[in-house]
């Protein structure tokens, strides 16, 4: 395989970007390996090929971001907002993500191995996301489509004013959000969990999972609600 590597220590974040927007489309190299990122922030942001992008330690702010058809491997955490408005393709943080992981994401899979902050899969229209931990709250708020697989925790407000997109969790919820609730697991529920922890490379049995969905009563204003939702 065709590789190149850009060490951050010496190499400034605008040449691996720039590399990746210009010189990775022309099928070049298969894979970028990513040296001293320390924290540093959109990387790999915008990718628009089928390459490969290993990133040897922590990311900062919107790692991933964007992404269509591309692969990141985050060998660390991530900061606010990684993987947020992708499209397709895949982002892998072996360590834990701050806030907004995964925001807007159309298409494409996340996988978080450790916790996520507040506001996971915020306005989520179509991807899915993956946590082997626990996320914070507010997580899935307003999100419209896409699947979110949580194999731990969740904090408050989940899934508050949920449209379409669907909710599984493992473990213990603090609080649901406005207009969602716990729906039993189908046989198809089961077979989505399956095949997105087997996507992300865990190991639980899906039928731990809760399925959490939208109870659809604040799709038409009704006035008699007195704003009691």
């Amino acid at each position: 395989m065709e590789s190149m590597i850009f060490d951050l220590a010496t190499t400034p974040l605008r040449e691996l970007n720039q590399f990746l927007h210009h010189e990775a489309k022309t099928g070049a190299v298969e894979k970028v390996v990513v040296l001293n990122p320390d924290g540093a922030h959109n990387i790999a942001v915008g990718l628009d090929c089928p390459v490969e992008v290993e990133v040897k330690g922590h990311a900062g702010y919107y790692a991933g971001g964007m992404n269509k058809t591309g692969s990141v491997i985050i060998r660390g955490s991530a900061g606010t907002g990684v993987a947020e408005n992708m499209m397709s393709g895949k982002v892998h943080v072996k360590g834990f993500a701050s806030n907004g992981a995964g925001a807007s994401a159309h298409g494409g899979l996340l996988v978080i191995d450790g916790d996520a902050g507040l506001r996971c899969g915020i306005s989520l229209k179509g991807g899915d996301i993956v946590v082997g931990g626990s996320v914070g709250s507010f997580s899935a708020f307003m999100a419209q489509a896409g699947r979110m697989v949580i194999c731990g925790d969740a904090g408050d407000a989940l899934g508050d004013s949920l449209y379409e997109a669907v909710i599984y969790v493992r473990g213990k919820i603090k609080s649901l959000g406005a207009d969602t609730h716990i729906e039993p697991m189908s046989e198809d529920d089961l077979a989505a969990v399956a095949d997105l922890l087997a996507q992300a490379g865990m190991e639980h049995a899906p039928s731990e999972f809760k399925r959490i969905a939208s109870k659809r009563e604040l799709y038409h204003w009704n006035a008699d609600a007195n704003q009691e939702y």
